[in-house]
């Protein structure tokens, strides 16, 4: 009989399937290898066992654990939050809250409630007199009736306080509804309006598909100029950690293992109307970090739709080559001149399809443009030409592939390969720390040489259980506390690491230390390899012994106490001795 919900959903859900609809897993031997989704590496150490069920980051944040403690890391959520969206994966019904408990839900689930029935009432003015035109206007625009309702568009009425009224009268808290940021405070005095007035509404979700916030187009009749208004950062929504489309496009991200990157809503919109559900949007902000990192969990390669001025130091162009220094490849869609995504799907689908398949690489497109602004026969163009391409070929991270283009640029403008070269190492590189890079909140966790020690003998004796007897009564001095308890109860019970009776913590730990040991790519000599351990230990602590002692003779011959100097003298040189013993040992064997 399974103990609790989470367990039969563990019992449900495989550990692979569920970490591998996020990042790209490959299998090495009965494990499956990747690249950290939590902090940047170029080489994989992040491994997950199918046998165990776990994951493990064995590089700088070497963190590790089950499938709710990936999908509360990947996505941001609190445990309650990662039960509920892995239950409806695995089809475990979960009992339903009593009132009791209901009131006591958290915040941020408050808050994702008073956004989606905001999203629901803004839905609804469609039906209005004047959201009725809202509406023609969006399908006279080229948006289906299907895509209305697929991404949840709606209208918000020219009412300083329509929504907020509404939210309140549903029992939500003034202060709730100015959290999510559905209302501003007047300058000079405590009245409040909604932020949102006459515009037409999009909804912003994120990974879950739960609305975190809005923008809105303006419609009809008002003084507000902004042609669109947006949420502004709150504790839902991060501008630059949200990609528009994304929950609706990540599935076929990953399965064409390509992602095509447009600027407004009404792109993603209409491309995915016409077939194309692999658009996402950026809204507006160019590419940060965040947003690389969490694309990176689907796909390495991007196709942008991005009107991109290559000779400016434009935010767009900085975003562009910030994903290339992340290992992207990327590819540019020639846009039709004075259109955008919308207005090409709106004429001719087809025309769009066939626009995303004749995407040329990065490198073709900064070539082609800058040859097309100056002119090559000049020294002033050559000049020009030079400074827009030696950048892009000097962050190359392929020297075969720099060296092609290095000989393509030489051959274009007369100009010796060796020239060019020298100008490139003269070429600044660019600051790429524009957005600040934090795709993991954990520090690097460091342990001190003793304690990587004391786990290596423990994942050595858990792999081969029959060594347990090398580590005697006399070691258990050199462990810490936890290491001799489990050593204790190791020896009552070898299977202690799947015993129902320890505690989860030293169940993660000890699961953690065999999954480090099976991950061992060569066969080592265990016994030989413990008593290594067993002797650097045994060093380590004599050293720190005699730091102390040292440090007690000092103190002695401060205080003039000759008897006690004498004593510890004794003491240090018999245990200088043990340890020039314990080096002789050591290098003879």
């Amino acid at each position: 009989m399974l103990n609790s919900p989470a367990e039969e959903i563990k019992n449900r859900l495989d550990v692979v399937e569920v970490i591998g609809s996020y990042i790209k897993l490959q299998k090495v031997g009965a494990n499956y290898r990747a690249v950290c989704p939590f902090h940047s590496e170029k080489k994989p150490s992040f491994f997950v066992s199918p046998s165990r069920q776990m994951w493990h980051c064995f590089g700088a944040c070497s963190t590790g654990g089950d499938i709710f403690k990936f999908v509360m890391k990947i996505e941001g959520l609190e445990f309650p939050d990662a039960l509920k969206m892995l239950a409806q994966r695995a089809g475990v019904e979960l009992k339903k809250a009593s009132p009791q408990s209901a009131r006591l839900r958290s915040e941020k689930e408050r808050l994702y409630a008073v956004s989606e029935l905001a999203a629901k009432f803004f839905e609804k003015q469609l039906e209005s007199k004047i959201g009725q035109q809202a509406k023609k206007y969006l399908l006279d625009r080229g948006i289906s009736q299907e895509s209305i309702k697929k991404w949840r568009l709606g209208y918000a009425p020219n009412n300083w306080q329509g929504l907020s009224d509404f939210l309140i009268g549903r029992g939500y808290k003034e202060k709730e509804i100015m959290k999510v940021g559905l209302i501003v405070r007047k300058e000079g005095n405590n009245k409040t309006f909604d932020r949102f007035r006459s515009r037409i509404m999009f909804p912003i979700f994120d990974l879950n598909s739960k609305v975190v916030g809005f923008t809105g187009r303006i419609f009809g009749e008002s003084k507000e100029v902004a042609k669109y208004v947006n949420t502004p950062n709150t504790a839902l929504y991060d501008k630059s950690r949200i990609l528009y489309g994304l929950d609706k496009a990540k599935v076929v991200v990953r399965k064409q293992n390509k992602c095509i990157l447009v600027e407004g809503q009404t792109d993603v919109i209409m491309s995915h109307q016409a077939g194309v559900e692999n658009a996402v949007a950026t809204s507006g902000t160019a590419l940060t970090s965040f947003q690389l990192a969490i694309l990176k969990r689907y796909s390495d390669n991007l196709i942008t739709a991005f009107d991109m001025d290559i000779a400016g130091d434009s935010a767009t162009k900085r975003g562009i080559n910030l994903a290339q220094s992340q290992g992207f490849d990327i590819r540019v869609i020639i846009m039709l001149q004075g259109k955008d995504p919308a207005d090409i799907v709106s004429e001719n689908p087809e025309n769009w399809k066939d626009l995303v398949d004749k995407a040329e690489s990065i490198t073709d497109f900064y070539f082609k443009t800058a040859f097309s602004k100056y002119d090559a026969e000049t020294p002033e163009g050559k000049k020009e030409i030079s400074k827009i391409l030696l950048p892009v070929f000097k962050r190359m991270p392929n020297k075969i592939e720099q060296a092609h283009w290095i000989q393509k640029l030489a051959e274009k403008i007369g100009i010796k390969e060796e020239a060019i070269e020298t100008e490139m190492k003269k070429t600044r590189e660019e600051k790429l720390d524009y957005f600040p890079e934090q795709t993991t909140n954990a520090a690097p966790v460091v342990k001190s040489r003793k304690q990587m020690l004391e786990e290596r003998i423990l994942s050595l004796v858990l792999k081969s259980p029959q060594n347990l007897s090398l580590v005697n009564q006399a070691h258990f001095s050199l462990f810490s506390n936890q290491t001799k308890a489990i050593f204790t109860d190791f020896r009552k019970e070898p299977n202690l690491f799947i015993n129902r009776n320890v505690s989860p913590e030293v169940k993660d730990f000890l699961n953690e230390l065999c999954f480090r040991a099976e991950m061992g790519e060569e066969e080592v000599d265990v016994e030989e390899d413990i008593e290594t351990c067993l002797r650097e230990m045994q060093s380590l602590c004599s050293r720190e012994e005699l730091d102390r002692i040292s440090q007690e003779i000092k103190k002695a011959e401060q205080e003039k106490d000759s008897q006690k100097v004498n004593s510890l003298t004794g003491e240090f040189h018999k245990l200088s001795q043990e340890l020039n013993n314990l080096s002789e040992d050591e290098s003879l064997c």
